[in-house]
């Protein structure tokens, strides 16, 4: 038996011929599949590792919390400025005896009542001065007729003359008395002027059209020269609030600046416009008064305590809503989302504050993302998903 090509295998049996090429073979085999399998345990692994990242970054994303930001940019704002004064009459005209004076006869008008130039407002007891006036005009007509009979002298006169009857001097003696007569008559004429003047100034009479204010005059009553005034007119009806301003709010008001005037005590507002400027300040108050006028209404009362806004002119500053505004002890303050969208804090100055918004006029420049609400729930470095939301002018 040849016993180079084949053998016995350990269990005893007879190895065939060629069985150590099949096992090498079954063994390539076991290894090609056992790489195969290593392959595809790795593609699954990292497959698996990369959507677990994926998973994960969505899951953080959806922790982080989404606010609301605004970019303020820099808006035209005006300055209000807030002044409390009185109101009073524009012009304000005392009313008084402009002639002798006597006894008050009748008061036409009330306090709130209009009244024309020249219109009566009271008048005084003239019995005597009416009797004065009428002998006046008596002489008038006694003048007159003197002045009559000079003249029909002197025409007569002139007749005879021709004939030599009536010699030229008496001519110029007739001449004479016809116009002393004549004068006379002139003189009787101012005199009864004057009276009547002076009956005319007995009348208590509004120098302008406007508004009553008060009276300090009842029927009965002896006025003259020196009873002061008796009635107290607003010219026009015009008033005008005087308000009271510090020195530096008064540096930003100029004439014809608007303004919004508030009786105490009504909800009303009423249009005027600054007319004059204090040139002095006082110098115990450090305040001047700003006089605003205001055309008359009835719930424009003199006397009366009023608040007032003007326009102290514009400026350019970033302008936020109320809502973005946070504050502690250490001042007030906004949250500014930074390029890696964490919020930080940003200290500010407040400019003018209204209803509206909040001006900036420090710590801003406009260009930055800053919360728009939520900002008490939020901290200094967290991270957030903004949400960019529109100015509004």
């Amino acid at each position: 038996m040849n016993y180079e090509s084949g053998g016995f295998d350990h269990d005893g049996t007879l190895a065939l011929p060629g069985g150590e090429e099949r096992r090498s073979r079954r063994w390539w085999i076991i290894g090609g599949v056992a790489i195969v399998v290593l392959l595809l345990l790795a593609f699954v692994f990292m497959h698996g590792k990369k959507d677990g990242a994926a998973s994960a970054q969505a899951g953080s994303n959806e922790l982080l919390p989404t606010v609301s930001v605004i970019v303020p940019g820099r808006q035209t704002v005006e300055r209000p400025i807030n002044a409390t004064g009185t109101l009073a009459a524009r012009v304000d005209m005392p009313v008084g005896i402009a002639g002798e004076g006597g006894r008050v006869t009748a008061v036409l008008v009330q306090p709130g009542q209009w009244a024309n130039a020249g219109q009566v407002l009271a008048t005084v007891d003239r019995s005597v001065q009416a009797e004065t006036a009428a002998s006046l005009s008596a002489q008038i007509k006694v003048a007159q007729a003197d002045a009559t009979l000079a003249q029909a002298d002197l025409d007569r006169a002139q007749q005879l003359v021709s004939r030599g009857f009536i010699s030229k001097a008496d001519i110029e003696t007739k001449t004479a008395t016809r116009d002393a007569a004549i004068a006379k008559v002139r003189v009787a004429q101012a005199q009864l002027a004057q009276q009547q003047a002076t009956n005319g100034r007995l009348d208590i009479r509004a120098p302008a059209a406007g508004l009553v204010l008060t009276r300090s005059v009842e029927p009965g009553q002896i006025v003259s020269s020196g009873s002061g005034t008796l009635f107290r007119m607003a010219k026009g009806g015009e008033m005008e609030m005087r308000a009271q301003l510090g020195e530096e709010d008064l540096s930003h008001v100029h004439v014809g600046a608007q303004a919004q005037v508030t009786p105490v005590g009504g909800s009303q507002s009423f249009p005027g416009t600054v007319w004059q400027v204090s040139p002095v300040i006082d110098p115990q108050t450090r305040q001047g008064i700003a006089r605003i006028a205001l055309k008359y209404d009835p719930a424009l009362r003199p006397g009366g305590f009023a608040g007032a806004t003007l326009n102290g002119g514009v400026s350019q500053a970033p302008f936020l809503p109320n809502s973005a505004i946070q504050s502690d002890t250490n001042g007030n303050y906004v949250y500014v989302v930074g390029s890696d969208n964490k919020v930080a804090r940003r200290d500010v100055k407040l400019g003018i504050v209204s209803d509206t918004g909040v001006s900036i006029a420090e710590g801003l420049a406009g260009n930055e993302r800053v919360v728009l609400s939520a900002g008490a729930f939020l901290n200094p470095g967290q991270k957030i998903v903004p949400v960019l939301k529109k100015a509004t002018n």
